[in-house]
Order: structure tokens, then sequence, then C-alpha cells
């Protein structure tokens, strides 16, 4: 009976990761397109009118848990749907909940290799809970084209 229940709880746990795995995936992709068609409307609109339309709560870019944000190639916050507070604030020194320069990281990557992943914690603007997060960015000019996917979330995590 024993090694019944804990055949049980081992096929549930891996059928938990599994199914983690694959939302996880699913998070990221949705980041990475969602920054991949900000960019090419940055391309074809023109930063102003990019920048006009991220910045729109429940706009093109904001897909709930899921939304662009950007920075100009010094961190400072030049778009934000969910917290127009930022923006013109440069960020690039005020750390996470657990003290990493999340944003230095971003600058840096972009600067030196175009795009990338950044892994940190931050406030999820719809549950209002500190999650961790992955964010994709770009650089498309100068601008840093930001999405990312709360880890937590099976329809949003990575």
């Amino acid at each position: 009976m024993k090694k019944a229940v804990s055949v049980s709880i081992v096929i549930g746990l891996i059928g938990l990761l599994a199914f983690t795995v694959l939302s996880c995936a699913s998070g990221k992709d949705d980041a990475k397109s969602l920054v991949k068609k900000a960019v090419a409307y940055v391309k074809y609109q023109g930063k102003e009118k990019a920048i006009a339309e991220i910045n729109k709560p429940r706009g093109m870019f904001d897909k709930g848990e899921t939304y662009v944000f950007a920075y100009d190639l010094q961190g400072v916050m030049v778009a934000h749907p969910k917290n127009p507070t930022l923006i013109g604030k440069n960020l690039i020194a005020v750390p996470d909940s657990e003290g990493k320069l999340f944003r230095k990281e971003i600058v840096e990557k972009a600067n030196s290799k175009g795009s990338g992943w950044v892994d940190y914690v931050y406030l999820n603007p719809e549950t209002k809970e500190y999650e961790h997060k992955t964010t994709y960015c770009q650089k498309e000019g100068d601008i840093i084209v930001c999405c990312g996917a709360y880890k937590e979330y099976s329809h949003e995590g990575d």
C-alpha cells in the first residue's frame, strides 16, 4: 500500500513538473512574441507612436500579466502600461525585492548582445504579489523593448 501511494505521488509530481515546463515555455514564447511585435511596430510606426501604444493600458501590447514596457539605453523607463509613475525615471540602480539590479542587467544585455533574457522578482500588477519573472529584452534603435512572464502562473508563467 505504501509503495502504491509513493508511486502515485511520484507520478503526480512528474505530471505537475511536465505541466509547469510546458506552460513556462508558453509564457516565455508569448513574452518574446510580444516583444517582436512591438519592435516591428517601432520600426514601421516610429518610436513616438510605439511608445504611445505601449503606454496604453489594455492596448495592443498589454495582455494582462504579459505586457510590453521599454527603457532608453541608460535605464530610464520610457513606456509602461501598468505603472505610468515609473515613466521618465532612471531605474538602473533600483533593485528588485531580492537586491538584484535587473534593469542594469537588461541595459547591459541589450547594449552588448542586442537581446536576451533576465530573471528577477517583481510585483505582478494583476495579483499584487511579488513573483519570479523572466523578461525578454531587445534593443531597437535607442530604446530597449521588454516583456516578461511571471513564473508562478501556468497560463503566463516561465
